[in-house]
């Protein structure tokens, strides 16, 4: 097995992580891109560094609703885009231990998810809007990039570099095991090398040999024999890859789709565009289905809180996870085809049928005639028969075909109904 296989063997297992993102952008409430969007400069967002004071900030109450909705493991935003730090840099004076905060929240949000037993991660975003050597006129993201006193820019690309490489070193020294490095982002000529990304990688390696990190230093994962910085993962955002994600030679690669839960990351006040708790379960199945991962993002308010809306939809997931997360944690992607009435996950000889449609009459299941050796609910463990139904001799497929009859006339659970299918040896892989 190779060093990456050996690292994402957890992660594979884990299946669902909860996203982060919370900053000095939960102020103005417009998202977390509100310096690039509103062309901000340093002086006008310097307001919210002022005023920064999460008084209800309690990681604790983070971790407990993340492990009750059933995820194993949480990124939270070290420095986004606008070069804000939550952690007691020693590297710049722009950090949460400045404002009237007053404390590193980096700290105190390892050591809480960790003491919830969840594994930790921490987004670094590669681009900083703040450092005054990163460039401003002419790139393609920067707030100032159309103004004209940026336009003679005499900054040192390669003293943010060593800042960029410096911060990473600490937030791998002073926190402890960090289990993910999500960096954001690379983009046109910003990519790869340009971040001395091997140089980089090397020394995330030496220090923390095992943590995970993302596809977005640049590089090409999806290659036979990839950088070494092309990462343990890829990244796909708010999308679900059609049919999994393969390497150039047809090998799985391990992926992770982060999504949001309204239409922003960063807190946005107006925001209530939420998806339902059907919806996060159901693309929770499908990454599981295409051997992937699901990472739920929230966005914190200023005072430090996880909107209520978001906390409501993620406790009704965990209701459903609580009985139903058999068939996510350890689960990857059947042989069978796609059944028409939901999804297929797998672990071993346990086959879990997601029905999300009920139809009328018996479940059908195609190609598994004899291979079923049990078939309970999930939710409940009560026994389901297999039988094949009335006049199915003259209408269905009973060469080849199994069924299964729910009584009544709705779904057990109208939000993801799981059957678990104990195959018999040498069933299905």
């Amino acid at each position: 097995m190779g060093e990456r296989e050996e690292r994402v063997k957890w992660f594979m297992e884990d299946r669902f992580g909860l996203f982060i993102h919370w900053g000095l952008y939960s102020i103005p409430a417009r998202g977390e891109w509100i310096r690039n969007n509103e062309r901000l400069s340093v002086e006008d967002y310097q307001p919210y560094f002022e005023e920064f004071n999460p008084i209800f900030y309690n990681p604790r109450e983070w971790a407990k609703a993340a492990k009750a909705a059933g995820q194993k493991y949480a990124v939270l935003t070290a420095k986004h885009h606008d070069g804000f730090c939550l952690f007691d840099s020693k590297l710049t004076d722009y950090k949460a231990t400045n404002t009237p905060a007053g404390r590193d929240l980096i700290k105190e949000y390892t050591e809480a998810f960790r003491e919830e037993g969840l594994k930790v991660g921490l987004y670094y975003s590669i681009i900083d809007w703040h450092h005054p050597d990163y460039p401003a006129y002419g790139d393609r993201h920067h707030p100032m990039r159309d103004h004209e006193d940026f336009k003679n820019f005499t900054g040192d690309f390669s003293r943010y570099i060593s800042y960029f490489h410096g911060q990473v070193k600490e937030l791998l020294t002073n926190y402890g095991k960090i289990d993910i490095l999500w960096f954001d982002f690379s983009y046109d000529d910003m990519s790869g090398e340009k971040w001395r990304a091997t140089e980089l990688v090397k020394m995330i390696r030496s220090i923390q040999p095992d943590v995970l990190i993302d596809n977005r230093l640049g590089g090409n994962i999806l290659a036979a024999e990839p950088e070494i910085y092309a990462g343990d993962f890829y990244s796909p955002e708010q999308i679900i890859p059609v049919g999994g994600i393969v390497n150039s030679v047809a090998k799985p690669i391990p992926w992770e789709a982060c999504i949001t839960l309204n239409d922003h990351w960063g807190y946005h006040s107006k925001d209530v565009n939420y998806k339902s708790p059907q919806q996060v379960i159901r693309t929770l199945v499908e990454c599981v289905s295409k051997n992937g991962n699901l990472l739920l993002n929230v966005g914190p308010n200023a005072k430090g809180e996880i909107p209520q809306q978001s906390l409501e939809i993620l406790k009704e997931v965990g209701k459903w996870m609580k009985q139903n997360g058999a068939s996510i944690y350890g689960c990857h992607a059947s042989s069978l085809p796609k059944p028409e009435w939901g999804r297929y996950t797998q672990k071993g000889n346990y086959l879990y049928a997601h029905v999300y449609d009920r139809g009328i009459g018996p479940i059908y299941f195609q190609g598994l005639k004899g291979k079923i050796k049990k078939a309970r609910l999930l939710a409940d463990g009560s026994e389901l028969i297999v039988e094949v139904p009335w006049m199915a001799e003259q209408y269905s497929d009973v060469q080849n075909g199994a069924f299964i009859t729910l009584q009544g006339a709705r779904l057990p659970d109208e939000m993801d109904t799981v059957i678990e299918l104990e195959l018999v040896e040498g069933g299905f892989r």
